[in-house]
């Protein structure tokens, strides 16, 4: 068994390429539902969010089954076109690595930012309902899940983080100078939606519409932040209040097209309008640009402000780094003992079945003991199992991954007449 890594994300490749491999939630359970389809893999977990797209897995031979696993990022992401140095592959430990930097927040676009333990949270739970994990994914998420709760409790990390809507008003704020008065169109109702919102409005913005898809979200969240719920067709009748636009859907295609833009630049008598797409895929079309009066940003236009606020979350990454490095080290450990561990725990069980029997037994012969009597016996038997345990099991484990474990587990076997239950 290999555990093996295949991705993209912000650092490799251009938002306009990261958007043609987003993965839709309802995609995602599909796919895992049909693992068994392709020859070799045995376990996976899909990480897609706005900054990356991944698949975790672990398949019989990482050499054999390369292709295999190719596939099946490729159709989840509906067979885009693309170029092998778009990916990222790794495997054993720089696979463990890399998740557990993920869910630090230390391979984020803002590092700190809180928003990704959640969202690998979510790729493991999905992963797991849908039963395309076993033991050596469940091990591995549920460490990175501690790693990234650990880190944000035990550093700072979290109390310099500035989010992307974050970024995204520093980006208007440079533009405008002040967001006092200003009126600001969004897109979108999810949580990077309610972000945004509260940011814009945190900075003295006059005004907040809300367009989405499905016109309750956005008025359950134009109710919480006191903004006003606008339907889809009816946003260019406001557009004469707004000098910001700010996209973030999961829509898979553009929500903000250029033919509307005109419409609202006609409205708007021409006045600028600052355009920012923190979507992926893209909300506004990129052609928007080119239309008189309007400045268009995107995710990856965030990054130079990303950059200028990075100085006060170094030192705390430093701090993080050390845990991640400590917890992987731990967790090759724990792998180098999986192949194993069925015998390990059979003979524990085992050797811990008959103890409690003859235990039982002891007692039932001497009625007379008191209660302390016999915490002093119970813990004499425990003792014992575990001077007779400690030389087979420290030979077993000492074989894992050596050329001796097969022929260590099977005389295991034969000697103690173990029942192997995988």
């Amino acid at each position: 068994m290999d555990l093996v890594i295949v991705g993209l994300n912000h650092k490799t490749v251009p938002v306009a390429i990261r958007e043609q491999f987003a993965m839709a939630p309802d995609a995602i359970g599909s796919s895992l539902q049909h693992l068994d389809d392709y020859g070799g893999l045995r376990e996976a977990v899909v990480l897609s969010t706005c900054n990356r797209s991944e698949v975790y897995a672990v398949v019989d031979d990482i050499r054999e089954n390369e292709q295999a696993l190719r596939d099946f990022f490729l159709d989840l992401a509906g067979k885009p076109t693309y170029n092998p140095s778009y990916f990222y592959r790794y495997t054993g430990k720089e696979c463990i690595a890399h998740l557990f930097t993920v869910a630090a927040s230390l391979d984020s676009l803002v590092i700190g930012e809180g928003q990704i333990l959640s969202q690998v949270k979510q790729a493991y739970v999905m992963a797991h309902e849908h039963g395309a994990t076993g033991a050596i994914l469940n091990m591995l998420f549920q460490q990175a899940i501690a790693v990234g709760k650990r880190i944000r409790t035990d550093t700072h990390i979290a109390y310099h983080a500035v989010s992307v809507s974050y970024t995204a008003v520093q980006m208007a704020e440079k533009v405008f100078g002040s967001l006092k008065g200003k009126g600001l169109l969004l897109y979108g109702a999810g949580q990077m939606a309610r972000l945004t919102a509260q940011n814009f409005l945190g900075k003295g913005a006059d005004k907040l519409y809300i367009v989405n898809r499905h016109l309750e979200r956005a008025q359950e969240l134009a109710g919480d932040v006191g903004g006003q719920a606008v339907h889809y067709k009816e946003a260019e009748t406001i557009v004469d209040d707004v000098d910001i636009v700010i996209a973030s859907t999961g829509a898979p295609h553009y929500v903000v097209t250029v033919p509307r833009l005109r419409r609202f630049q006609e409205r708007r008598k021409g006045r600028p309008l600052l355009l920012i797409d923190i979507a992926v895929p893209r909300d506004i079309s990129p052609d928007a640009a080119a239309i008189d009066g309007v400045t268009l940003y995107n995710i990856d236009d965030l990054e130079d402000i990303v950059h200028d606020n990075e100085a006060a979350r170094q030192q705390e990454a430093v701090a993080a780094k050390v845990i991640v490095d400590e917890a992987v080290a731990a967790m090759v450990e724990r792998y180098r003992y999986l192949s194993v561990r069925p015998v390990v725990v059979s003979l524990s069980q085992q050797a811990e079945q008959t103890r409690r029997h003859f235990v039982k037994k002891a007692r039932s012969k001497l009625p007379e003991l008191t209660d302390e009597q016999f915490r002093v016996v119970e813990n004499l038997s425990h003792i014992l199992v575990r001077k007779i345990l400690r030389a087979p099991l420290q030979r077993t484990v000492e074989a894992a991954h050596t050329p001796d474990e097969a022929q260590v587990v099977r005389e295991l076997q034969n000697v103690f007449k173990l029942d192997i239950k995988e």
